[in-house]
């Protein structure tokens, strides 16, 4: 049973805790940006240089931060490539139309790495693409995450 908790106990304080943002290390600030705004639709939603530190900061997501969760990309000046590991898995964004969106993100030029489909031993229809760092982002079609919804609900 998944506990619906919605705060977490800080010593003998009670703290409201949320989601803030995932960073993800980016090769190119400029491609990145354009995908994850061009191609998913997020909004640069603040961008900083840091000279001393040689890095950009830049923020996306569907809302304001004070709100919703977002990315965070950094760019570190000068290093075009990352090796991403077997630890990373993905970003999951919930779309309402699966289908419609993977062929907008094709004509686009994004790039659909897995097809909209049922995933395998489930019913959740899935579908993954890949931001220009290599990143892979979950498309999850709303309303077919069916076994974890009837685990909330209990």
């Amino acid at each position: 049973m998944i506990s619906k908790r919605r705060s977490h106990r800080l010593g003998s304080q009670e703290k409201l805790m949320r989601m803030l943002h995932t960073m993800l290390r980016v090769g190119n600030l400029e491609e990145s940006l354009k995908f994850y705004c061009d191609v998913l639709g997020m909004k640069l939603l603040r961008q900083k240089d840091y000279p001393g530190g040689k890095f950009t900061l830049a923020f996306v997501g569907y809302g304001d931060e004070s709100e919703q969760t977002v990315l965070e990309l950094t760019y570190n000046w000068g290093v075009e490539e990352y090796n991403i590991g077997d630890a990373y898995g993905h970003v999951a964004l919930g779309v309402e139309d699966i289908y419609q969106t993977c062929e907008q993100i094709k004509q686009l030029g994004g790039k659909v790495v897995r097809e909209p489909g049922p995933m395998k031993h489930g019913s959740t229809v899935i579908a993954f693409v890949e931001d220009p760092s290599g990143y892979k982002i979950e498309l999850i079609q709303l309303g077919t995450q069916g076994s974890a919804q009837k685990q909330e609900a209990a």
